[in-house]
């Protein structure tokens, strides 16, 4: 049922000016520009992401900056379509879908390699966007140690978003 929500608040995504402004302030200036050129329903996911961290109250700023860039690599290559087959494929066997997956641009299947592999890619994104090594530990899952309540909470975050 999670998953048909997801689907069709994919469909109705929509961020308000206000929201924008708020991404703006928690990210550094220069990873606004990975932000702003997601995908609507990523920008909606994103902040989805950050308002439940902030009702939890985690307000710590490299985890909020995580949460607005955790899904920037997927960019417009990664369709609907090509979510749902993902998570289908996924559910079936893991295996098959890496099988698919491309990591060159130019193939069809790149998309499917986006879905595996977005958030190593957005980790990378966002360091060299000059985020936090703390942020881009949230954002590749690798964080651990004092953050790894943090990094559960997110976790939990992104997959109720």
């Amino acid at each position: 049922m999670h998953r048909v929500e997801q689907f069709f608040g994919h469909l109705r995504a929509r961020v308000a000016a206000d929201e924008a402004d708020l991404a703006r302030r928690i990210l550094p200036a220069s990873a606004w520009p990975l932000f702003a050129r997601m995908p609507v329903a990523d920008r909606r996911h994103a902040l989805d992401v950050v308002g439940r961290l902030t009702a939890a109250g985690r307000d710590d700023r490299d985890l909020l900056v995580a949460a607005l860039l955790h899904d920037c690599a997927k960019g417009d290559r990664l369709r609907l379509w090509h979510r749902v087959a993902g998570v289908l494929l996924e559910a079936v066997s893991r295996r098959t879908i890496a099988s698919w997956a491309s990591p060159d641009p130019a193939s069809w299947r790149y998309p499917l390699y986006l879905y595996l592999h977005h958030a190593e890619l957005s980790a990378d994104a966002a360091a060299a966007a000059g985020c936090s090594p703390r942020s881009v530990s949230f954002i590749r899952g690798t964080a651990a140690g004092l953050d790894a309540s943090s990094a559960a909470a997110f976790a939990a975050a992104d997959e109720a978003s």
